[in-house]
């Protein structure tokens, strides 16, 4: 897989309406429709703590994941929150993500919201 067909979309905004409007109908709509064939979300910052308590977003994040979108989140943001727990038993990849997130800077295609 050539690394302009790799998408990794960083979420940070704490608002569900940037969530819903925006992240989450291009990450997954990039999938579903083949626009990129490696699509990542990493949940950063303040989109940790939303995450965790918005049912809504839990459901979304879960189709995502159906439709084949990698999710991730950073550690340290999760646990600055008291989430980390909370996002891993939703199946979400928690890890400390600051070389991630510079590997992928490097070698694919990245957005942030």
């Amino acid at each position: 897989m050539n690394e302009a067909d790799k998408l990794v979309v960083v979420w940070t905004s704490g608002d569900k309406d940037v969530a819903m409007k925006m992240v989450f109908m291009y990450t997954y709509n990039a999938r579903k429709q083949g626009w990129w064939d490696d699509v990542t979300l990493l949940v950063w910052g303040p989109s940790s703590k939303l995450l965790s308590e918005d049912k809504d977003l839990q459901d979304y994040v879960n189709k995502m994941r159906d439709a084949g979108v990698h999710v991730m989140a950073c550690k340290a943001c999760a646990d600055q929150y008291g989430v980390a727990d909370k996002l891993q038993d939703l199946g979400i990849t928690v890890k400390y993500a600051g070389q991630d997130l510079t590997k992928f800077i490097k070698e694919r295609k990245v957005v942030t919201f």
